[in-house]
């Protein structure tokens, strides 16, 4: 029960996260526009770096996390190779 309740914790920010309230769609759209909108909703949401570390440590692969698409996480894993990713966006 111990790690189960860690994981519990580890992910309480998503209840503060501005995205829990909207259509997951937009967070994993293709489209230009929606990823303009959800970017933005990001840049205000009060637990963007918690979001972002989880979608960087996990790696997620898909959607928008922390404010950056998957291809912009993935550009930041190569630049920060075997090294500490979080140094690159700070």
């Amino acid at each position: 029960m111990p790690a189960l309740e860690a994981l519990a914790k580890d992910q309480n920010w998503r209840a503060f996260a501005r995205c829990a309230d909207t259509d997951p769609e937009l967070w994993f759209s293709v489209g230009a526009v929606e990823h303009k909108t959800a970017k933005r909703m990001c840049r205000s949401c009060p637990v963007r770096r918690d979001c972002l570390n989880y979608a960087m440590d996990s790696p997620v692969d898909h959607g928008i996390w922390g404010g950056l698409t998957e291809r912009e996480r993935r550009r930041i894993r190569r630049q920060a190779g075997g090294g500490d990713w979080r140094r690159l966006v700070a």
